[in-house]
């Protein structure tokens, strides 16, 4: 039913229970406007544990919205838990639709039968596995509401996107908490909790942002259920799709190779990047020292992102993220002049200069920006091809040195011209012809034998 609204794939669809856990919230559109739509997980009223908080976020829900859309299955028939949501939603106060859904198969009439006793005024039919119904429903109802309040207005840019990401079981759901001031998303101590990328937006000191919260990704060996390879494929989605990456480590644990890829996949994709080291609280100092040097031991080829030691179940350090957040973005989405890139250019190439190639020395010629998020810087010259890496690696340095570039990788693409003359042929003018003629002649080989020069040889009297 989400997806159908938002017309997307972002909620996971698995046919067995309990499987969403978190308010997702999705964007949909009718000719009329647009609406948000809030994915929950199912209510039985016999929830403990992680499946407590999860009805607590359901229940949250119902209390943000202005328009419930109760679901319930004509299969199942009218079961206690639907009569426990009725009661709860009525006490909300807020105007609910019974959608029965999944009569395909089904006299309409006869599956309406016992859920008419719940005594709700706006019932529709849907088959939501088909698209059956979820459509009109759709242009009906939301569309009558959005008329309603004529004060609503479409919705404003994103801004930054953070995605955080990790390990399982690292706090990201907990930073996330943090990070909004309120229980937005479930914790559980438990492995594998999140399983969907959850979109939040939200507004603070008057700049907008959207968190993505990620499923933890595990070594692929470790993975076994279908649910969690879906779910490692939405982390990586998220990740293409944030604007800066905060890469969550847990200091109680050595940093692994599966910390090492997740930073590597982000930076692959261009991705302006933060490293939190999270459950900083309660280690000794000795702890705190090794896990220092761990870090700079392990991630010396990332000098260019910032580092945070934080706790997010107290909030330790966690507002200090935002100003190494908004300095990636920045950077990450800066643009630079061409003359002020040829300059760095020119001083880069004056204080070291290219190797030389087949006798011949590199040369680069000027610089522009070819795009940003990541930044690109495209270098002109001849024998580009031939630079070495270590040469390229110098450029890189230079110019993150003097642009102050923090946060955020910068590409690096070489052209080198082609030659307007290679495939033309020079026209010769008379006298010229006449010099290479002379030249073929005189480097033909002489190819008479001996009998013919002596029949040519002239007569001696």
């Amino acid at each position: 039913m989400f997806n159908l609204l938002t017309r997307s794939r972002d909620a996971l669809v698995a046919d067995f229970a309990g499987l969403t856990r978190d308010r997702k919230y999705g964007e949909g559109h009718v000719e009329a406007g647009r609406f948000i739509v809030i994915d929950t997980g199912g209510i039985t009223g016999e929830e403990q544990g992680i499946d407590a908080a999860m009805a607590e976020q359901s229940a949250l829900a119902i209390a943000e919205a202005n328009i419930v859309f109760f679901v319930v299955d004509a299969k199942a028939g009218l079961t206690s838990a639907d009569e426990l949501i009725a009661k709860l939603v009525r006490t909300q106060g807020k105007k609910t639709h019974l959608i029965i859904n999944k009569i395909d198969g089904m006299n309409p009439d006869v599956a309406a039968a016992d859920f008419y006793r719940l005594g709700f005024e706006h019932v529709h039919f849907t088959v939501a596995s088909h698209n059956r119904g979820v459509r009109s429903l759709a242009e009906d109802v939301i569309r009558e509401a959005i008329e309603e309040d004529q004060s609503d207005s479409e919705s404003e840019d994103a801004g930054i996107k953070i995605g955080i990401v990790g390990r399982p079981n690292v706090g990201k759901s907990t930073l996330v908490n943090r990070l909004l001031g309120e229980e937005r998303v479930v914790v559980y101590d438990h492995p594998g909790t999140t399983r969907d990328s959850i979109y939040i937006p939200y507004e603070r000191m008057g700049k907008r942002f959207t968190l993505i919260d990620t499923a933890g990704i595990r070594r692929r060996k470790n993975v076994k259920e279908a649910v969690e390879k879906f779910s490692i494929i939405k982390t990586l989605q998220a990740i293409d799709d944030a604007h800066v990456v905060v890469l969550v480590l847990d200091a109680r644990e050595n940093i692994v190779e599966q910390d090492l890829h997740l930073l590597g996949f982000a930076l692959d994709a261009g991705k302006s990047i933060v490293i939190a080291v999270n459950k900083w609280d309660g280690m000794n100092p000795e702890s705190r020292s090794e896990v220092k040097a761990e870090l700079t031991r392990r991630l010396h080829f990332v000098p260019f992102v910032n580092q945070h030691l934080i706790s997010a179940l107290h909030g330790t350090g966690v507002g200090n993220l935002y100003k190494s957040i908004e300095e990636a973005y920045d950077c990450s989405m800066a643009k630079w002049s061409t003359n002020m890139l040829t300059r760095i250019l020119e001083d880069a190439v004056l204080e070291h200069q290219p190797p030389m190639v087949r006798g011949h020395r590199i040369k680069l010629r000027y610089a522009h920006q070819g795009g940003s998020n990541p930044p690109i810087v495209v270098v002109h010259g001849n024998q580009t091809t031939a630079l070495p890496d270590s040469y390229k690696r110098y450029l890189e340095n230079t110019f993150r040195k003097v642009l102050k570039v923090k946060g955020s990788p910068i590409r690096f693409e070489f052209k080198t011209g082609e030659n307007p003359f290679a495939n033309k042929k020079s026209k010769l003018t008379p006298r010229q012809q006449r010099t290479q003629n002379k030249r073929n002649d005189v480097s033909k080989p002489n190819r008479l034998g001996k009998a013919a020069k002596k029949k040519q040889a002239p007569r001696q009297r």
